[in-house]
């Protein structure tokens, strides 16, 4: 069977049909990082924040399965003098989440450097409400 078998060619039953390819589901698996296993499900914000987790955990061109909208470029930041690397952790935290479209924006950053690593802590505004979170990100 081929698909434009099954898909409506006119009238009413075209009209119920609706396609978004860029749509998040709410409803997604729960990932439990702690023990590397799948635990049920999850959703809304908490699904967000996963997503969120995963998101800023991919670097962004460095696997041919994902689009080049997914994920966050920090490998040439390595190295970099740390006011450098702090601006532009800003930009690039914002820019990867927002590719998400139940991320409104984000702001609210603070930063920790430590001896190789800088922790920045922000605020994700999703369509489910505020959610703290943060990421460390080696020097």
């Amino acid at each position: 069977m081929n698909i434009k078998s099954i898909l409506p060619n006119s009238g009413i039953d075209r009209e119920l049909v609706t396609f978004s390819q860029n749509e998040m589901p709410s409803l997604t698996y729960k990932i439990d990082t702690d023990r590397n296993c799948i635990t049920g499900n999850t959703k809304d914000a908490e699904a967000v924040l996963q997503a969120a987790y995963l998101i800023l955990n991919t670097e962004r061109y460095g696997y041919p399965i994902y689009s080049h909208n997914y994920g966050i470029e920090l490998w040439d930041l390595y190295g970099k003098p740390r006011n450098y690397v702090l601006s532009e952790l800003k930009r690039r935290i914002s820019e990867a989440l927002t590719q998400d479209e139940r991320i409104i924006s984000v702001d609210g950053w603070s930063f920790h450097t430590i001896k190789n690593a800088v922790i920045v802590s922000f605020v994700i505004h999703t369509i489910f409400g505020d959610i703290n979170a943060s990421k460390e990100v080696a020097a």
